[in-house]
C-alpha cells in the first residue's frame, strides 16, 4: 500500500476550522438561501452590499489558532457561484467587483501565513449562477478547471482543496482525472478531498483523493482493503443547523457534544473540521466565538494527546466510549462520563465495577496520571490484564472527557 507523506502530515493537524462565507452571509438565512427563501433576482442584489471589515481575516485566523485549529478550510466559491477571489476575467461575480473591492482569499491566505495556520480552499463543484452548468456541461467543466487553476497558482502553497457538489449530477462525467491532475501540477503536496455527503459518509472515491469525509456524522474505521494507497479521514460538523450564517438559528449543540466529537475523531485517526459562518461583516457571531474560546481552553489542557497520538486496537471491556491512543513512548487513556464528586448519584468506592476499565496490555506500566492535575490514577496490572479504576471529578469542574497519560 502506498503511503503518501502529505496524508500523514494532514492527520497530524488533527483539528481544523471550516468557514462558510459569501453573499448568503449578508442575507443571514443559511448558505442555501439562494434557491429556497429568496428569489435569484433578490439574492443577486446582495452583491451590491457585500463589504466585509478589513480585519475579518486576521480576527478569524486568530480565533481559530486560539481554539487549537491547525488549518482553516474557507469557501472560496459556494454553490451560488460567487467567488471570494479574483476570478481574473472569468466573470465579474466576485469580491473584487463587489463594493468590497478586495481579493478576500489573498487576505485570508496572508493572515494564515502570518499566524502559522495552514490555508485550505473549499470550492463548489456545482454552480447555480454559471449558465453553462445547466446548458453546456463540458464547457462548464472547463470554466471550473480554470477557476481551480487560479486558486492553485496565485496564492502560494496551500494545504489542500475541498470539493463539494458532485452529488448534484451523479450520472455526469465530471472529468476528475483532468481536475486532479491540474491540481497536482501546481500543488503536488496539496490534499485533495471531495465530500461524499450525508448519504455516503466514509466512502472511497477517485484514486487521487486523499481523505474520506464524514459530514455531520462521527467517523468510523474505513476499509482500505481494496485501496492501493493509504487514505485519511475527516469529520465536518457545525455548531448549529446551518453552515452559513443564519441569524435566527438558535439550535446550538452543547460544548460537551463538540468535545466528545473531537475525541471520537482522534479515536479513529480522523481530523475534526468544525464549521463557523461569519456574519456579513466577516466577523463571527459572538456565540460561535465563545464556543471556540471555551473549546480552546479544554484543548490547552490536553493538547499533547490530541494531535500526534494514533489509534490503537485495544478494546476496553464493557466501555464503549473509553479508549486508548498511542504516543511515541506512552499511551493516553480517554475517560468519559466520570460524574462529579458530591453528586448523590455518584459512588466514590473503588469497588464500584462501573469505574473499572479492563483491557489487555502486554507492556509494563510505570504510572498513570491525569493530565489536567497530575494526580495518580489507581490501576492494577496482572500479566496482560490491566484495570484502570476511575473516580469522579472534583466538585466544581467537569472536563467532559478526562485524559490520563500512561507511562511505560
Amino acid at each position: 500500500m502506498i503511503i503518501e507523506k502529505r496524508i500523514k502530515e494532514f492527520e497530524k493537524l488533527g483539528f481544523g476550522m471550516f468557514v462558510h462565507f459569501g453573499l448568503y452571509s449578508v442575507h443571514g438565512k443559511g448558505e442555501w438561501a439562494h434557491n429556497i427563501n429568496i428569489t435569484p433576482k433578490d439574492y443577486e442584489k446582495l452583491f451590491y452590499s457585500f463589504n466585509p471589515d478589513r480585519d475579518w481575516a486576521e480576527n478569524l485566523v486568530l480565533t481559530a489558532k486560539n481554539a487549537g485549529c491547525k488549518y482553516i478550510t474557507l469557501t472560496t466559491r459556494h454553490h451560488d457561484g460567487f467567488s471570494l477571489y479574483d476570478t481574473c476575467g472569468l466573470n465579474e461575480y466576485d469580491a473584487p467587483h463587489s463594493p468590497c473591492g478586495r481579493d478576500l482569499i489573498r487576505e485570508f491566505v496572508d493572515a494564515c501565513n502570518k499566524h502559522g495556520v495552514i490555508p485550505f480552499f473549499y470550492h463548489t463543484l456545482l454552480d447555480w449562477h454559471e449558465k453553462s452548468y445547466k446548458e453546456n456541461f463540458p464547457e462548464y467543466l472547463k470554466y471550473l478547471r480554470a477557476s481551480i487553476e487560479i486558486l492553485c497558482k496565485n496564492y502560494g502553497k496551500i494545504g489542500g482543496l475541498w470539493f463539494d457538489g458532485m452529488w448534484d449530477k451523479k450520472e455526469e462525467n465530471w472529468e476528475e482525472d483532468a481536475l486532479y491532475s491540474l491540481i497536482r501540477s501546481y500543488q503536488p503536496d496539496a490534499m485533495i478531498i471531495n465530500n461524499t455527503g450525508l448519504s455516503a459518509r466514509g466512502e472511497l472515491g477517485h484514486i487521487e483523493l486523499d481523505s474520506v469525509t464524514f459530514e455531520r456524522g462521527r467517523p468510523k474505521p474505513i476499509n482500505l482493503a481494496e485501496s492501493p494507497k493509504y487514505i485519511a479521514s475527516e469529520m465536518c460538523q457545525i455548531f448549529a443547523n446551518y453552515w452559513g450564517y443564519a441569524k435566527r438559528d438558535f439550535s446550538f449543540k452543547s460544548l460537551s457534544e463538540i468535545i466528545e466529537d473531537f475525541c471520537v475523531c482522534r479515536r479513529y485517526g480522523a481530523n475534526y473540521l468544525l464549521n463557523v459562518g461569519p456574519m456579513a461583516n466577516g466577523q463571527l457571531r459572538p456565540l460561535d466565538k465563545a464556543m471556540l474560546d471555551a473549546l480552546g481552553e479544554w484543548r490547552d489542557i490536553y493538547k499533547e494527546a490530541l494531535y500526534l497520538p494514533r489509534p490503537t486496537d485495544i478494546e476496553i471491556d464493557g466501555k464503549e466510549k473509553n479508549f486508548l491512543l498511542k504516543g511515541d513512548d506512552c499511551y493516553y487513556f480517554f475517560a468519559h462520563d466520570l460524574g462529579v464528586a458530591g453528586n448523590v448519584n455518584v459512588e466514590l468506592s473503588k469497588e464500584n465495577p462501573n469505574c473499572h476499565n479492563v483491557f489487555k496490555f502486554d507492556q509494563k506500566i510505570k504510572s498513570i496520571k491525569w493530565i489536567d492535575n497530575g494526580e495518580d490514577v489507581f490501576f492494577t496490572q496482572e500479566g496482560d490484564k490491566v484495570t484502570i479504576v476511575t473516580t469522579p471529578q472534583l466538585y466544581g469542574e467537569n472536563l467532559v472527557v478526562k485524559i490520563a497519560k500512561i507511562e511505560l
